[in-house]
């Protein structure tokens, strides 16, 4: 069961236009139509209408908070939470490329990951990157809580904008190194074998006639 409360960064106690008040901003950030139809982004735009829904309806609030009392008495650990893993395939890009970002948590019941939005303890996301700030870096955030022990724990991943002339530099480092390491031609290699037998005839026969004259 998701927690709406979190999703929409409210109390459990907030009255209905706090929830409305979220409900208006997480639909402004995520609507479809400013994120080019991102499926990630139309996700989690309908998230934050469930959530409204939910909790803006007395009875279905008050069913929905008994069910998640009873889901996190069952599911809460009493440890701290611990992130095992939390890395990406590549830690340099350029804009509108995509990455994927994997992690793994433990004993964490409320895993948030920053720009993505609430996601489970284990998992992978791949994101494109619109936009790099001023120093040309991209900042992914993993937030583990244990709800129960009020502890979170906190880990970065910070992608940094691969400029146009670096792309390009690399891309051409990449086919020297290809072409440097092709074996030579059997035509070359032939040419060598007979300059080299050349040379040797040659020092041979001076030899010998050195040694008739001698």
């Amino acid at each position: 069961m998701k927690d709406y409360y979190y999703f929409l960064g409210i109390p459990k106690d907030a009255s209905a236009e706090d929830i409305k008040k979220a409900y208006r901003k997480l639909s402004l950030k995520y609507h479809p139509d400013k994120n080019d139809n991102d499926e990630f982004f139309s996700d989690r735009f309908r998230e934050a209408q469930e959530a409204y829904e939910t909790l803006t309806d007395a009875d279905r609030r008050r069913l929905y908070d008994q069910n998640l009392s009873s889901q996190q008495r069952n599911i809460k650990s009493a440890l701290p939470p611990k992130i095992k893993s939390f890395s990406a395939n590549k830690i340099r890009a350029k804009v509108d490329e995509e990455i994927t970002v994997y992690w793994n948590t433990y004993d964490a019941d409320l895993v948030k990951i920053v720009p993505f939005g609430l996601e489970k303890p284990n998992g992978e996301r791949t994101i494109r990157i619109k936009e790099f700030d001023s120093q040309g870096k991209f900042q992914i955030l993993l937030h583990a809580t244990n709800t129960v022990l009020h502890k979170t724990i906190v880990q970065g991943i910070t992608i940094t904008e691969l400029a146009e002339s670096e792309s390009k530099s690399e891309e051409k480092e990449s086919l020297n190194n290809s072409s440097e390491s092709f074996p030579k031609s059997p035509k070359k290699e032939n040419q060598s074998k007979r300059l080299v037998s050349v040379l040797i005839f040659i020092a041979l026969t001076a030899l010998i006639i050195w040694l008739m004259f001698s």
